[in-house]
């Protein structure tokens, strides 16, 4: 099969002439860079993607992460990504220069993300909770912690974690029940449990630094009480000597898919002498944590777009090799004496392939979009700052839960471009299709995901989000009317607007009677109905801008990628858009069937 995992083409087409990235680098933040300098580099992380991480995406797969004798061993192949990735730069890539960073848009960042997780999904994410870990140190932490710890972490000597999830809280962080106690030197004891913390120890790392969760002796209950702390696994003294700080590695969890990341279970103060510091002030750490969950959504969002796009790549090549079957004619017979037909001539093929590339490249462009306001909101100010915040706010959620729920329908349906090969071991397929599973359950499950979006996100600040929102949507449409290949779907967009209007005045009326039980129960339904809204939004500023390169003549690829680009579009906004018709329906149905009644009906 090829070594195509990721199309820099696209990925240039998105970055610059769809979202036009180019003007971030006329802020003073971003000025030392331009066009030029980010191909070189975007072009530099694909060959080494190339070379030192595609390769070893099976083999990871059949040699997994594991828990031995005390122990967590991966891959050697993750000391020598870890070595490469803090040569370049990569791990705080984002960071100011004088914090030892490369002030890096995170738009670009997310690029690099994508080539890298494309290439080999279980590498990256070591690299990327160091980063965050390190960024959340730098954001909120004393300049005492930051020179401790993020120098090294940077520099890829030590790695980072996010220790959030506890065995009898899972995903309701109010219930967790680690407790910190205060001592006169200034340190807290830690004591308590931590599960599923993704790449939370490895023999490739001298120490690992585990931000983590805990509650203060006293603090109020709920996660008003929740405190953040810097909890070393070795604690560095005055000279640099490293300690044992009693934070153990009971084991580590076997997986379905990403079976080369190890995902760990960590016990803290067994012998009681766990020593953590916190970051920030009492009793605000979840919303310190919430800087570094809401990128790794971002991260996770990522994920599930950049498997389905090696999936996407894997199975169009198969499809380009495969004779199978005969064309039908017209007459809907079979010439039995005609040569078999390559399989991408068969509709029914194409028409999957087309789902996945609309998922690949619609997908991609939202999570640039999301990342495009994230660094918006660090060069603008008032309330052009505000709305950038509050456009990340709204589409963090989406740009999370579509790529990682249709990231896994877009790699079932290239699982069955190659049939009964797609089911074995010898063809990547299958391997994609188990990996990619985690992400609609890791950072905040979809459901968690789909309340965020309906509960919090659409309501706050007055729907002042979703009014933004709707209004750079409205920006597309305008744009897309002035092509009249284009006009028909423009419209059938404004329509679904109109319509997601009337769904939301629906369901917030059960909120504003006080019946939020009744407004939330469809929340995962909401997020599959205005997510593919979003993205069709996503697919349609892509068609706009291959249409005016086709109309101009000013292109910078072939005619057939701009063609391309539209015609994923069309497909898209008849195979998928018209989905959100039955969406809606749901969404409005009087009948309430999910919510707990006077009797338990389901047995």
């Amino acid at each position: 099969m090829s070594n195509k995992y990721a199309s820099i083409d696209n990925l240039r087409f998105l970055w610059k002439d769809v979202h036009q990235s180019e003007k971030l680098f006329k802020h003073e933040r971003y000025q030392d860079y331009d066009v030029e300098s980010i191909d070189l580099l975007l072009n530099a992380a694909k060959d080494l993607c190339d070379k030192e991480l595609h390769p070893y995406v099976q083999i990871m797969d059949e040699d997994p992460a594991r828990y031995e004798d005390g122990k967590i061993i991966v891959h050697p192949q993750v000391e020598k990504v870890i070595a490469l990735a803090a040569e370049n730069g990569w791990i705080g890539a984002e960071f100011e220069y004088d914090r030892g960073g490369m002030q890096l848009p995170h738009i670009i960042c997310t690029s690099l993300n994508y080539i890298a997780q494309a290439a080999n999904n279980q590498v990256t994410g070591y690299l990327a909770l160091t980063g965050g870990a390190a960024g959340l140190i730098n954001s909120f932490g004393s300049q005492e912690l930051f020179d401790t710890y993020v120098p090294n972490m940077l520099a890829g000597k030590w790695m980072g974690s996010m220790a959030l999830t506890e065995p009898q809280a899972g995903s309701s962080l109010s219930d967790i029940t680690t407790s910190a106690t205060p001592t006169a030197e200034g340190y807290y004891h830690i004591k308590g449990q931590k599960i599923f913390i993704s790449g939370g120890d490895h023999e490739y790392a001298e120490n690992f630094v585990h931000l983590t969760l805990a509650r203060i002796e006293g603090a109020p209950a709920g996660t008003k009480g929740i405190s953040l702390f810097v909890v070393p696994k070795h604690r560095p003294d005055s000279k640099g000597s490293l300690t044992p700080n009693d934070v153990i590695t009971a084991g580590d969890f076997q997986k379905m898919g990403q079976r080369g990341y190890c995902t760990t279970h960590l016990s803290y103060g067994e012998n009681d002498d766990c020593r953590g510091w916190l970051v920030g002030e009492p009793n605000r750490g979840l919303k310190y944590m919430f800087q570094m969950m809401n990128g790794a959504r971002i991260e996770v969002g990522m994920t599930g777009v950049s498997i389905a796009s090696a999936a996407y790549y894997a199975s169009l090549q198969y499809a380009k090799e495969r004779p199978q079957g005969r064309a039908i004619s017209n007459s809907g017979k079979k010439n039995v004496q005609q040569e078999q037909t390559l399989i991408i001539n068969h509709p029914d093929v194409r028409r999957m392939l087309l789902l996945q590339k609309a998922v690949v490249e619609g997908g991609l462009s939202l999570l640039l979009e999301a990342s495009k306001y994230n660094d918006l909101q660090e060069v603008l100010t008032g309330e052009e700052k505000e709305n950038a915040q509050l456009l990340l706010e709204i589409l963090t959620p989406i740009a999370k839960t579509y790529p990682s729920e249709m990231g896994q329908v877009a790699i079932s349906n290239g699982l069955q471009v190659l049939g009964g090969y797609g089911f074995c071991t010898d063809f990547p397929l299958q391997q994609y299709y188990r990996d990619v599973r985690i992400t609609a359950i890791y950072e905040g499950t979809t459901g968690i995901q789909s309340l965020d979006l309906l509960g919090r996100k659409v309501t706050m600040q007055n729907g002042k989000a979703i009014r933004l929102l709707m209004q750079e949507i409205g920006k597309s449409i305008q744009a897309a009317t002035q092509h009249k290949t284009l006009e028909p779907y423009a419209l059938r967009l404004g329509e679904k607007l109109v319509v997601t209007q009337k769904v939301l005045e629906h369901l917030l009326g059960f909120a504003m009677k006080g019946n939020h039980q009744r407004f939330l129960a469809d929340a995962s339904i909401f997020m599959e109905f205005f997510s593919t809204i979003v993205v069709a939004w996503q697919l349609l500023k892509q068609a706009v801008v291959a249409q005016e390169a086709l109309t101009s003549g000013k292109m910078n690829y072939a005619p057939d990628f701009y063609e391309s680009k539209i015609l994923t579009t069309r497909f898209y906004f008849k195979y998928e858009l018209t989905k959100t018709e039955g969406l809606a329906q749901t969404l409005m149905d009087e009948e309430q069937l999910t919510l707990v009644g006077d009797k338990e009906l389901i047995m």
